[in-house]
């Protein structure tokens, strides 16, 4: 047996948030309480968007593929770490636990890219709104789409992949709630240059290129609103960005703190909490975000909400 392409560990141990026992019953509800919002709150915004006509728009189209996105990523994520909080153990496999991290990567990837067509598209809309229809036209919105979960199945599959080149025979305990690249590797007896420096690059090419692309198209907008001569008109297109800026900057400011140092015992405690923004906070966060002070989004759920009432 080739000791670089198989793995002597059958399975791994999570060693999940916290190691307070009296804290374990009511993380749990906590935690099953946020994944019950989250659930429900991607679900209702994606019913929404497709029962409502007037919703059938570029801006949520990207809204509702980023609401799938968020209720796939928490899916992959919260409820194994919930087993921790009500188990001594929490034992996944070796094929389990790499296909969480694949699927974890999919959709952290997808988001980075999802959040960066979404300021494109405010971008189109208020520095070119004669141009909007013809821009953001179905074929671009759905090429767009395409893209997002293309680059985000093929640097999980190539990070993954490299994952799986490694021996393990070192404790099998990951010093996480979940299997994440980093705190896998640290258990590694392979060489894992190659995949630290994949990491890196993958996570810093993921991170800057969106957040990048993300300032630019701000940066415009800015300049177009302060054009703006009309008070009203000025505070409707912050309004419309605002939502966006904040789930922005709530998941990449705690997947840059996660992903973009270097590993260690200590940085991994560390990035344990911050992670807990990106893969349970957020994903719970934004379908609130983009719905309370969007009144597009409260005219469609009033109107359903009659249209009920008169049945």
């Amino acid at each position: 047996m080739d000791p670089g392409n198989h793995s002597s560990v059958t399975g791994f141990i999570l060693a999940g948030l916290i190691e307070q026992p009296q804290l374990q019953l009511p993380l749990f509800f906590l935690f099953l309480g946020i994944y019950v919002v989250t659930v429900l709150g991607n679900l209702g915004m994606i019913t929404l968007i497709g029962l409502s006509s007037h919703l059938h728009t570029p801006m949520y189209y990207f809204l509702s593929n980023l609401s799938f996105i968020d209720l796939c990523h928490s899916t992959v994520i919260t409820p194994k770490m919930l087993v921790n909080f009500v188990t001594e153990k929490n034992i996944v496999s070796y094929p389990e636990c790499m296909t969480q991290l694949y699927f974890f990567i999919v959709f952290i990837i997808a988001e980075c890219y999802m959040l960066a067509a979404m300021a494109y598209d405010r971008y189109v809309a208020i520095c070119s709104p004669l141009l909007y229809n013809v821009i953001m036209s179905y074929h671009i919105c759905f090429h767009l789409t395409v893209g997002v979960y293309i680059l985000g199945i093929i640097d999980s599959a190539i990070n993954t992949g490299f994952m799986l080149r490694l021996y393990f025979c070192k404790a099998n305990v990951v010093n996480h709630y979940f299997c994440d690249l980093f705190p896998l590797l640290e258990l590694s007896c392979s060489s894992i240059y190659i995949n630290e420096l994949l990491a890196l690059v993958f996570s810093a090419f993921n991170v800057l290129i969106p957040v990048l692309m993300i300032l630019a198209s701000y940066i415009f907008i800015l300049s177009s609103i302060l054009q703006i001569h009309s008070t009203k008109s000025r505070s409707k297109a912050f309004s419309t960005c605002s939502s966006h800026m904040s789930g922005v900057a709530l998941f990449f400011g705690s997947a840059a703190f996660m992903y973009l140092q270097p590993s260690s015992v200590s940085s991994m405690d560390q990035g344990k909490v911050s992670s807990v923004f990106y893969t349970c906070i957020v994903p719970m966060l934004n379908p609130l975000i983009y719905s309370l002070r969007n009144k597009d989004v409260k005219f469609a759920l009033k109107k359903i909400l009659d249209s009920g009432k008169c049945r």
